[in-house]
């Protein structure tokens, strides 16, 4: 499996006020609906279109408030495991980063490798706007 790591942004916030959000499914509702396709969540799953694939994402592993794992749940083109990582720097005052492992042949990698990077960064940055 192949490794990308977002780059760290920051979030003035606590490290609970952010896990509370990115937690759970549900609450990404108002900020992903008009985002995607067909957008459907709970607290554990969610489910949307993307380039004609339906993907199915579970909440695997939680733990409060340092991070979410996040892992494909069927549709996606590839297995992969996706964290969200908090780190306390301050009372309010959160480090966030994504991780994704991913797996891919030498043929995706050469094809998009590059993108899930800038993929994970905008991500980051979004999350971090969003929180704001």
């Amino acid at each position: 499996m192949q490794e990308y790591i977002s780059k760290q942004v920051q979030i003035l916030r606590s490290a609970d006020q952010i896990f509370q959000v990115i937690s759970r499914f549900d609450n990404l509702t108002p900020a992903v609906a008009d985002r995607v396709e067909d957008w459907q969540a709970t607290a554990d799953t969610c489910s949307f279109k993307a380039k004609g694939f339906t993907v199915s994402l579970r909440i695997d592993e939680r733990v409060e408030p340092k991070h979410v794992k996040i892992v494909g749940d069927g549709g996606a083109p590839m297995d992969f495991a996706f964290w969200v990582q908090l780190q306390p720097v301050e009372a309010y005052d959160t480090r966030l980063r994504l991780v994704l492992h991913a797996e891919l042949n030498m043929m995706m990698r050469m094809m998009i490798g590059s993108k899930l990077q800038k993929a994970l960064d905008e991500i980051a940055d979004g999350i971090a706007m969003a929180m704001r």
